[in-house]
């Protein structure tokens, strides 16, 4: 027949069973659809009491015995706790502008570098519209000088610009006069 003989034998064992692929096999702790429509009838009017809650209130009240993610995935598969994964609208940083020209942002950082396990620090200044670093530097020590030095450095490769200084303002970048 051209099969081998373990699919021979499995197919043996499901002999007048109806063919089940791919197709959800009922488990022993599924809840029933009359649990189902109990918990949802019982929720209605008091979703602000929170699924855990709730599920404590039907098990005194002896409405289901089911676990507090059981009661989660029923309302969640009504479509009852959208209302609180609603995103929330954050404010901060809705007031900052993109650049739209060369030279409008300047952006300032230190980065910390392990060479040889030595630590350096790299200096940055890096256009905010074209994403180009002006100028850097590595140091090996991180003063308030070594900040200004590579931000006057990048002022004199290009004496028109008049950008806005961005930092994090680190207690190395705050002293950096601009």
């Amino acid at each position: 027949m051209g099969i081998t003989t373990s699919k021979y034998y499995s197919w043996l064992l499901r002999t007048g069973q109806p063919n089940r692929h791919n197709g959800q096999i009922p488990r022993y702790f599924w809840i029933l659809p009359h649990e189902r429509e109990a918990i949802l009838e019982y929720c209605r009017d008091k979703l602000e009491e929170g699924y855990r809650r709730l599920t404590y209130m039907m098990l005194d009240e002896n409405i289901a015995a089911v676990s507090p993610s059981t009661t989660y995935r029923v309302l969640k598969g009504a479509g009852w706790l959208t209302r609180w994964s609603q995103p929330k609208t954050v404010s901060a940083g809705t007031d900052f502008q993109q650049p739209g020209r060369i030279h409008q942002h300047w952006h300032m950082d230190i980065y910390y570098v392990n060479f040889q396990a030595t630590f350096l620090f790299l200096i940055t200044v890096m256009d905010g519209y074209s994403r180009m670093i002006l100028h850097h530097e590595l140091q090996r020590s991180m003063k308030q000088y070594d900040v200004q030095l590579t931000l006057q450095r990048a002022v004199e490769k290009y004496p028109d610009a008049r950008p806005v200084l961005i930092s994090d303002n680190g207690k190395n970048l705050f002293a950096a006069p601009f």
